[in-house]
C-alpha cells in the first residue's frame, strides 16, 4: 500500500476491523517512512448482474427497480417492507450463489412469482398480471384456477 502523504510503498497495519455494515474491512495503516497514519477500506469486488430483457437488450440488475415492482404488487397488503427487501436480497443472493451474472427477465420474474406465491396470493396475482401480460379475462381466470 502506497502512503498518500509521502508515496513510500511500505506500510504496516495498526488496526483492522469490519465496518458497521459488515460489507468491508477498515484498516488503519502507518507509513514506515513518514510515520503518518491513514485509513483504507477493503471490499469484495463483485461482478455486476445483468438482466437480459425480452427485446435482447441488457441492463444492470437494479435492486431498487425490482423492489419497486414488488411494492406495486403488494400495495395495501400489509406486508412489512423488511420482508419485501428480504425477497429482493434472497433473489440476488440466489443468483450470485449460482454464479449467474446474466439472467433473463423471464427467469427473474419467475423467481419473484415463486416467492410472492408463498407470501401473499393477491400480490402474486397482481404481479403475474403485469409480468405475464394477461391479454383478457380468460388468461386471468386461468391463472386464478392454477393458483387454487
Amino acid at each position: 500500500m502506497k502512503c498518500p502523504f509521502c508515496g513510500y510503498r511500505e506500510t504496516k497495519v495498526v488496526d483492522s476491523r469490519a465496518t458497521e455494515a459488515q460489507d468491508a474491512v477498515r484498516r488503519r495503516r502507518e507509513c514506515l517512512k513518514c510515520i503518518q497514519r491513514f485509513t483504507t477500506f477493503e471490499r469484495v469486488e463483485e461482478i455486476p448482474l445483468t438482466v437480459v430483457k425480452k427485446s435482447g437488450e441488457r441492463e444492470l440488475f437494479d435492486r431498487a427497480k425490482l423492489l419497486a415492482g414488488i411494492l406495486r404488487a403488494t400495495v395495501k397488503r400489509h406486508i412489512p417492507a423488511a420482508e419485501l427487501e428480504k425477497v429482493v436480497s434472497d433473489i440476488e443472493t440466489e443468483l450470485r450463489n449460482q454464479f449467474k451474472y446474466e439472467v433473463s427477465s423471464k427467469e427473474l420474474g419467475e423467481m419473484v412469482l415463486k416467492k410472492l406465491k408463498r407470501m401473499d396470493k393477491v400480490a402474486y396475482i397482481r404481479f403475474a398480471s403485469v409480468y405475464r401480460e394477461f391479454k383478457d379475462l380468460d388468461e386471468f381466470t386461468s391463472e386464478l384456477s392454477r393458483l387454487k
